[in-house]
């Protein structure tokens, strides 16, 4: 009996000296992890330093070749140097760096995440995450900006966001839907204050490259324009040359040739995350002119033509310089936007609720009625 006792008080012992362990193995682990993530962020910010001091020298050197009238030393240009660099050492003092480091940590503890963290210490710039990477744009004066007041915009009751002046609603509530949002009764999305919906008409396959029709297509316009719900169509493209790019405008204008179309004809650009995905090796400027050919050809057919996407599509995907005259339709899902150039569209969220469709539905805002009469 005495051995049995001393044995199992020595399991005893040794089972809580391994839970000890482990439980010290695990502390030890989340404060690597901290640790980690605490010096990966540092080092970014070390990095766009880095950067600003010598966008700094460079602005002087500019000025330097800019300036006609006069004319320095090759010791003049030095001390200009180091005069730029002293001052971006400057503005990053010590002072600066506890601010920084204050508000990195209340990032940290409030959870909401790095990519929200640079964008708040990088305000001149777009912040882009994307497979592990950030990527930052700085804002460009040559692309036109919105003009929204972001104090103006407010969630109701419902979870529906509006845009107010003196008190009032000025917006308009719309949703898009797809055979996703399976059958839709659209006397009851009518009676739920929807003004218009973007339907979707098809695509085209990212592996094959089949253009398919929405499954729903039909019964979703015919139903939406039976409420009178103004209606748009947009189209997931897969098109990898210009020619493809014309051939889905072309499927596009005979779909909805019988129907009163009077929202834009969108363009959905995104990026596909299959390897696979015939146009995973495009670059910039090819998306960019396969845009362009479908839009013209929609507009040449009467139509307005608009581009939808997120972040990711505008900032990655696609040059906006050479898409200015085109409306564009923005994804970014949060009752406050995250971009800062012009856009007619904001779909606001995916989980969005609507009398007459079971589940989710995305919810968009816009800010002029965009019917084209």
């Amino acid at each position: 009996m005495q051995d049995n006792y001393l044995r199992g008080k020595r399991r005893k012992k040794r089972r809580k000296k391994s839970e000890n362990g482990t439980l010290i193995g695990s502390i030890i682990l989340c404060l690597v992890t901290l640790a980690s993530i605490t010096i990966t962020l540092v080092m970014v910010f070390k990095c766009r330093s880095i950067q600003m001091e010598n966008t700094v020298v460079m602005n002087e050197l500019e000025a330097i070749r800019m300036d006609e009238q006069m004319t320095y030393t090759q010791g003049e240009v030095d001390a200009l140097i180091a005069n730029a660099v002293t001052t971006a050492k400057d503005e990053t003092s010590e002072e600066v760096s506890d601010e920084f480091l204050g508000k990195m940590k209340d990032f940290m503890i409030s959870g909401e995440g790095t990519t929200a963290m640079l964008r708040y210490f990088f305000p001149d710039e777009i912040v882009v995450a994307d497979a592990g990477q950030y990527y930052f744009f700085p804002i460009s004066s040559e692309i036109a900006h919105h003009t929204y007041d972001l104090n103006q915009f407010a969630l109701d009751d419902e979870g529906i966001l509006g845009y107010y002046a003196n008190g009032n609603v000025i917006s308009h509530k719309g949703i898009d839907v797809s055979k996703y949002q399976g059958e839709v009764d659209w006397e009851k999305v009518a009676g739920d204050d929807v003004e218009y919906a973007f339907i979707r008409l098809g695509i085209r396959g990212y592996t094959e490259g089949e253009i398919l029709e929405d499954d729903n297509f039909e019964d979703n316009i015919n139903g939406a324009l039976d409420n009178d719900i103004d209606v748009g169509v947009y189209f997931f493209t897969q098109a990898t040359s210009v020619e493809e790019a014309e051939e889905e405008a072309g499927y596009v204008l005979d779909a909805i040739e019988p129907y009163s179309v009077k929202y834009p004809v969108v363009l959905d650009i995104e990026a596909v995350s299959n390897s696979k995905a015939r146009t995973a090796d495009l670059t910039k400027e090819e998306r960019t002119e396969y845009c362009i050919a479908f839009c013209e050809k929609i507009r040449e057919a009467g139509y307005t033509p608009m581009i939808y996407g997120n972040l990711k599509t505008f900032m990655l995907l696609l040059d906006l310089e050479q898409l200015e005259e085109y409306d564009k339709w923005i994804a970014y899902y949060s009752d406050e936007i995250y971009y800062p150039y012009a856009f007619k569209v904001w779909q606001y969220s995916d989980t969005g609720t609507v009398d007459g469709i079971t589940g989710n539905v995305d919810l968009n805002i816009s800010f002029e009625d965009l019917a084209d009469e």
